[in-house]
C-alpha cells in the first residue's frame, strides 16, 4: 500500500465514499488489525501490569484548546514498530472450523442458537472448513509472514459433553497437527480456551455460565489443555471478550444462548466468568508456569467514547461511566483493585454480585498482560451500547491511553482488531486497507508518543467466516473464501497484501515522497497570490479632491461640515488611489510581499450587453488602476478574463438568456470581450488566463452529459479564439502569454493492489484534465474518453457522446496555449464504480474514498503534497515541456489568526514544487497561493479575513518568498529581496499618503514663502530705517548728503 498521508487520524469518523465532493454518503467499513512482536521468551514471569488500584482515565478527555492541528503527535506517523514486535492474525473456532457434526464433535450453544434464532443460516457446513483444510490455512499464514497465530480450541470438539474426561481423538489430532505445524514454521501459537462455543450439554444441564459449577468444569478443561498442549504454547487466553458473552448472551439475546432481559443474570454470568478466569490463572501459575514458562491473560473488549463537549465535566463523567460499565466491569477486578468499579457498585448495588475480601485477593492481578479486543462486535448494534449520550469513536489510541491511566501502564497485547465489509466484497476490500492503516498507525502513535507498552497486534481475521449474529452477511477475513465452493480456496484480499507489506517493513515508510530538499527557485520566479473576481468600483469612493463644493466646519456647534451654497472650486481629475478598494488591495499585497497578483475581471461589468455596443469605460479604468498601481509596487498582474463559480456563472445577462455556453455564438462574444481587454490592458499585463477551470463547469451544465460536453466544446473554442486574437494582433507589441487554468487535482488508486483502481485513477485524469489539455495539444479530445463512452453506449449504460471537431476547429484549438496553468488543491483516492445514466459524473465510472488517516481541512481537502509533484510530472509527460504556473494552491483553515494548517500546507506543497523543479526538471515559472481574502460564510481560504485582518501565515509565506524556496543553511541570498521590499515599502507609503504628502508639500511651500517674504520685508525695513537715521546725522562742512 502506498500510504501517502502526512496526517493524523480522526478516530471518530467512518470511512465514506462519494461520487462527488459535494455528495458524500457515509458508510461503515471493514476488517483489519495487527499485532506486535513480543520480547524474546524468557524464563521469568511477566510482571503483572497492576498497581493494585485503578487510576483515573478521565484525564484522557482533557483537551488543550490551543493544540495545533498539525502537531507532530497528531499527524500520520511514518516510523517503525519496536524490534521484535509481535505480528499476528486470529480466528475463532466456531467461525472457521465448520464440520460441526464431523468426527465426534459435540453441539455448542451457537449451533443451537443458529438453528433457532438465525433462520437464514441452514448449517455450519458453509463455513471456511478449517478443520479439513488445515494446509490451506497454513499456506495463508505463510503468505502474510506473521510471527504468531491466535486461534481458539473448540471445547465441544475436544469434549463433546463439556466434561474433561476422555478427549475426542479426532479433535485432539487436529489441534496437535495445527500446533506442530506452527512450531515447524516458527509461528508462535496463542491459544484461546473459550471463544463463546460452550458445549450445549452444559447449557442444558446447568444453565451455562449462570451456574457457578461451570467454573470448576472450565478449570478441568483448561487443565487438560495445559497438560496436552502446554509444551508448545507459551501464550494462553482464557476467555474471549466476556462482556459480549454476558451482555449479548444473557441481556440483549443477540448472542447464544439468546436469553434477554434479566440484568441479574447478566451480572451473575459476568461474575462467574471473572472467577473462572481467576481460577484457571492460579491453576496455571502454580502447576504449569514453573516448567512451561508461559503467560496467561483474558481478552477484554471495549468500544471508545468521546464527550460532546470536551470542556464539560458532566460529559466527561458520562464518558468515564460508559467505559467503566463495559471495560472496567472486567478490567477493574482483574487489572485493578480486585473489585468492581465504584461507579458500577453505586449504580447496580442491588443486583451486582459482591466479592468477598478473599475473592478480591484471589481475582486481583490474575493477568500477565492486558489482552485487548477492539473490533466491530464492541460497537454494534449501536442501540445496545452504553453511549451515555456521548459520541462513539474508533480512536484506538484513545482507549489505549485510557487503559494506561486506569491500570498502571500495563503491557498490552491487542488480541483482536479490524473491521468488516459487506458479503458481496471479494478480494478488493479497499476500505479494509484504510481501516487497518488507521488502527495500526494509532497503535504506533501510542507506542512512540504516549509510551504505551503495546507488544503485539492481531489482525482479525485470517479467513472469512461465520460472523455471529450477522451470519454470513459480513466478512472480516484477510482471505476471501467462497462458502459455496467445495475446495474453499483461500484467496488473499487487498488487505492481506497490505498487512504483509506492513509486517515486512515493520511499520510505515513514506513511499510517495522523497525526503525534503534544500533548493531555490530562480530570481525571476513568480511568487503570487490569487483572488477571485474583483467587482469594479464605478465611482471613486474617496471624494477628497474630486468634490467641487466648499464646506464650513461648525467647530463650536454640532461639529459637522456644512456646504456653502453657490460656491464651487476647481478640482483635479480622479486618480486611481481615489478607489478605496484599490488602496486596501495594495495594502494587503504589500504585506504579502508577492511579485504577482492574479485576479479576475467581471465580464458583465465591462460589457453589460455581452457585446461591444456598450463598453463600461469606468470598469476598464478601475481594472487598469488595479494593474498600474500594483506595478508601482513591483507587483505584476496575471489577469483572468472569465472566472465562473458554482454559484455564479459570470456571463452577461443577455448571453446567459440566449443559452450561455450551449450557444456557439457565445464563443465569438468572448473573443470580442477578450480583444477589448487585450487592447485596453495589454500594455500593462503580460500573463493572461482566458477561462478559469472550464473543466468544472459540469457542475452547472449538468442536465445531461451532452449538455456538459457541448458547453465544454464551446468553452474550448472561445479560449482558442481569444488566444488566436492575441497571437495575431497583440503578441508582437505586448509580448505577453495566454493560457487557460485547469482544475488539476491528482488521482491516486484507492487500492494499489487492484489494477482496476489504477485504471479508474487514470480515467479520472482523462475526464478531468486531458478533456481540455489534449485538444490544446492534438486538436481532438482524448482517445480514452471517446473509447470509454463508446463502450458504455454499446452496453446501453449511457447515451453520452463527445462533440466532433471540424477541420477548422482542430486547427484553431491545436497549440492554443503558451503555458500550463494548474489549480491544484488535493489528491483524490479513486476506485472504480460502474454507473448508469447519461451524466458526466456517471460517465467517468469512478468513486472517491476519503482516507481518514489523512490530515484534512473542514471541507475535507486532504493534505497530500506529493500529489502536486505527481500531477506536474504527468502534465509534462503527456503534454510537453511547456512552462508551468501553479495558478492556485491553498487550503481552508478555520483559524482567524494563527492558521497553522495553512502554514503546514504551504511549506509541504512548495517543497514538492521545488522537487519538481530541481529533480524532475519541470519548468515551473510561478506559484500562486490561494487566496488573498476569504469570503463571509464560506470556507476560510484567505490570508486575510473578510474584514481584512492579516493572519500569521502571511509572514510564513513572506519568508518562503524572500528565501526563494528552501536555501541551504550556508548559502548566500541569491536575490536582493530586501532591497526590493524596501523599495516597495517606500512606494507603498508614497501611494497611500499621496494626498497627505501633497498637502504637506503645499504647507511647507507656503511656509517657506512666508518666511522668505518676512525675511525680505524685514531686511528692507532695516535698510529704510538705517537710511532715515542717517538723515539726522549732521554733516561736515562742504559735504553733501547722498541718498540711495
Amino acid at each position: 500500500m502506498k500510504p501517502g498521508c502526512a496526517a493524523g487520524s480522526p478516530g471518530n469518523e467512518w470511512i465514506f465514499f462519494s461520487t462527488d465532493e459535494r455528495n458524500i454518503r457515509y458508510r461503515k467499513t471493514m476488517s483489519n488489525g495487527g499485532l506486535q512482536r513480543s520480547v524474546i521468551l524468557s524464563t521469568l514471569v511477566l510482571l503483572r501490569a497492576v498497581t493494585g488500584f485503578s487510576g483515573d482515565g478521565r484525564a484522557i478527555w482533557s483537551k488543550n484548546p490551543n493544540f495545533s492541528p498539525v502537531n507532530e503527535s497528531q499527524l500520520f506517523l511514518y516510523d517503525t514498530f519496536p524490534k521484535n514486535f509481535f505480528w499476528g492474525v486470529g480466528t475463532g473456532a466456531f467461525q472457521v472450523e465448520g464440520n460441526w457434526k464431523t468426527d465426534g464433535r459435540g453441539a455448542s450453544i451457537w449451533d443451537d442458537f443458529t438453528h433457532t434464532h438465525l433462520k437464514n443460516i441452514n448449517s455450519m457446513n458453509s463455513s471456511s472448513d478449517s478443520y479439513i483444510f488445515l494446509e490451506k490455512d497454513l499456506s495463508a499464514l505463510d503468505f502474510i509472514g506473521v510471527s504468531f497465530y491466535q486461534f481458539s480450541i473448540s471445547w465441544p470438539r475436544l469434549f463433546p459433553d463439556g466434561i474433561a474426561a476422555v478427549a475426542n481423538a479426532k479433535g485432539l489430532q487436529y489441534y496437535n497437527n495445527l500446533l506442530d505445524a506452527l512450531v515447524l514454521r516458527n509461528i508462535e501459537p496463542i491459544v484461546t480456551l473459550y471463544h463463546w462455543d460452550l458445549p450445549l450439554a452444559l447449557q442444558e444441564k446447568y444453565g451455562g455460565w449462570k451456574n457457578e459449577v461451570i467454573i470448576d468444569i472450565f478449570n478441568d478443561y483448561a487443565t487438560y489443555c495445559f497438560q496436552t498442549f502446554g509444551d508448545r504454547v507459551k501464550y494462553w487466553i482464557t476467555i474471549h471478550n466476556p462482556y459480549l458473552v454476558a451482555w449479548h448472551g444473557y441481556g440483549t439475546g443477540l448472542h447464544a444462548p439468546g436469553e434477554k432481559g434479566n440484568l441479574t443474570a447478566v451480572y451473575a454470568v459476568g461474575h462467574n466468568l471473572i472467577k473462572a478466569h481467576s481460577k484457571v490463572w492460579h491453576n496455571y501459575n502454580i502447576n504449569f508456569r514453573p516448567h512451561q514458562k508461559g503467560w496467561l491473560s483474558i481478552t477484554l473488549g471495549s468500544h471508545w467514547i468521546e464527550p460532546n463537549r470536551p470542556e464539560n465535566t458532566m460529559d466527561i463523567l458520562k464518558c468515564q461511566q460508559s467505559m467503566v460499565s463495559v471495560l472496567g466491569w472486567f478490567a477493574n477486578p482483574i487489572h485493578g483493585d480486585g473489585d468492581y468499579p465504584e461507579l458500577m457498585r453505586k449504580q447496580w448495588l442491588s443486583i451486582l454480585p459482591l466479592f468477598s475480601e478473599a475473592e478480591k485477593n484471589e481475582v486481583r492481578g490474575t493477568a500477565d498482560f492486558f489482552a485487548f479486543s477492539f473490533g466491530p462486535n464492541n460497537f454494534k448494534p449501536q442501540n445496545t451500547m452504553a453511549k451515555m449520550g456521548q459520541n462513539v469513536s474508533l480512536n484506538l489510541r484513545g482507549v489505549l491511553n485510557w487503559i494506561k491511566l486506569e491500570y498502571g501502564h500495563p503491557r498490552i497485547l491487542i488480541t483482536e482488531n479490524g473491521w468488516f465489509t459487506d458479503s458481496h466484497v471479494k478480494t478488493e476490500d479497499t476500505t479494509a486497507i484504510y481501516m487497518m492503516k488507521n488502527f495500526l498507525n494509532q497503535v504506533l502513535q501510542a507506542i512512540r508518543f504516549d509510551e504505551i507498552q503495546v507488544f503485539g497486534y492481531t489482525a482479525w481475521s485470517l479467513l472469512d467466516g461465520f460472523e455471529w449474529q450477522d451470519g454470513y452477511t459480513t466478512r472480516r477475513g484477510l482471505f476471501y473464501v467462497d462458502f459455496n465452493s467445495k475446495q474453499k480456496e483461500r484467496k488473499p484480499k487487498s488487505s492481506a497484501h497490505y498487512y504483509k507489506d506492513i509486517i515486512q517493513e515493520n511499520g510505515f515508510t513514506l513511499k510517495e515522497s522523497t525526503p525534503d530538499v534544500r533548493g531555490q527557485f530562480p530570481c525571476d520566479f513568480s511568487w503570487g497570490v490569487t483572488e477571485s473576481v474583483l467587482k469594479p468600483e464605478l465611482v471613486a469612493s474617496s471624494p477628497q479632491f474630486t468634490d467641487p463644493h466648499l464646506y464650513v466646519w461648525n467647530v463650536t456647534g454640532n461639529r459637522l461640515l456644512h456646504q456653502v451654497e453657490g460656491v464651487k472650486l476647481k478640482t483635479r481629475p480622479g486618480q486611481c488611489t481615489d478607489f478605496v478598494s484599490i488602496k486596501r488591495q495594495l495594502e494587503m499585497l504589500a504585506k504579502m510581499k508577492v511579485t504577482h497578483y492574479r485576479f479576475a475581471l467581471d465580464w458583465p461589468s465591462i460589457l453589460p450587453t455581452g457585446d461591444l455596443s456598450t463598453v463600461n469605460q469606468q470598469a476598464l479604468r478601475y481594472y487598469r488602476c488595479v494593474v498600474s498601481e500594483g506595478l508601482k509596487l513591483n507587483i505584476s498582474s496575471m489577469v483572468t478574463l472569465y472566472y465562473p463559480t458554482h454559484a455564479h456563472l459570470g456571463l452577461p445577462k443577455p448571453l446567459q438568456q440566449s443559452g450561455g455556453w450551449l450557444n456557439a455564438s457565445t464563443a465569438q462574444a468572448f473573443q470580442d470581450y477578450a480583444g477589448l481587454c487585450f487592447q485596453e490592458l495589454g500594455d500593462l499585463v503580460k500573463l493572461w488566463i482566458t477561462i478559469n477551470e472550464p473543466n468544472r463547469l459540469s457542475d452547472i451544465y449538468n442536465r445531461t452529459s451532452n449538455d456538459t460536453y457541448r458547453a465544454a466544446h464551446t468553452l474550448l473554442i472561445a479560449h482558442a479564439l481569444a488566444w488566436r486574437r492575441y497571437d495575431r494582433r497583440h503578441r508582437r507589441a505586448q509580448r505577453g502569454a495566454v493560457s487557460l487554468a485547469l482544475h488539476a487535482d491528482w488521482a491516486e488508486a484507492a487500492n494499489p493492489y487492484a489494477a482496476s483502481h489504477w485504471q479508474a485513477a487514470e480515467r479520472f485524469l482523462q475526464f478531468e484534465i486531458a478533456w481540455f489539455a489534449e485538444p490544446l495539444k492534438t486538436g481532438d479530445y482524448p482517445l480514452a474518453m471517446r473509447e470509454h463512452l463508446a463502450f458504455k453506449n454499446r452496453q446501453g449504460l449511457s447515451r453520452s457522446a463527445l462533440p466532433q471537431f471540424t477541420g477548422e476547429e482542430r486547427r484553431l484549438v491545436k497549440g492554443a496555449a503558451d503555458f500550463h496553468a494548474l489549480n491544484h488543491f488535493t489528491t483524490r483516492f479513486v476506485m472504480p464504480a460502474h454507473q448508469d445514466g447519461s451524466h458526466y459524473e456517471a460517465d467517468r465510472d469512478v468513486q472517491f474514498l476519503q482516507d481518514i488517516t489523512c490530515l484534512s481541512s473542514p471541507t475535507r481537502l486532504a493534505v497530500l503534497p506529493w500529489g502536486q509533484r505527481k500531477v506536474l510530472r504527468w502534465i509534462r509527460r503527456n503534454y510537453g515541456d511547456l512552462d508551468v504556473y501553479i495558478t492556485a494552491n491553498g487550503i481552508d483553515d478555520p483559524s482567524l489568526e494563527k492558521d497553522e494548517l495553512r502554514k503546514y500546507y504551504l511549506e509541504k506543497y512548495i517543497q514538492e514544487a521545488v522537487k519538481a523543479y530541481l529533480v524532475d526538471k519541470v519548468k515551473i515559472k510561478g506559484y500562486y497561493a490561494f487566496k488573498l481574502t476569504e469570503e463571509k460564510s464560506k470556507p476560510r481560504f484567505g490570508f486575510f479575513t473578510s474584514d481584512f485582518k492579516a493572519k500569521s501565515s502571511i509572514q510564513f509565506y513572506n519568508q518562503l518568498i524572500s528565501n526563494s524556496g528552501f536555501p541551504s543553511e550556508n548559502s548566500n541570498p541569491r536575490c536582493s529581496q530586501t532591497q526590493r521590499n524596501t523599495e516597495c515599502t517606500i512606494c507603498l507609503f508614497l501611494v497611500q499618503k499621496k494626498p497627505l504628502i501633497f498637502f504637506g508639500c503645499c504647507f511647507l511651500s507656503t511656509l517657506v514663502l512666508l518666511v522668505a517674504i518676512t525675511f525680505i520685508h524685514k531686511r528692507k525695513r532695516r535698510k529704510f530705517w538705517r537710511a532715515k537715521n542717517l538723515q539726522n546725522i549732521p554733516l561736515k562742512k562742504g559735504h553733501r548728503r547722498v541718498l540711495s
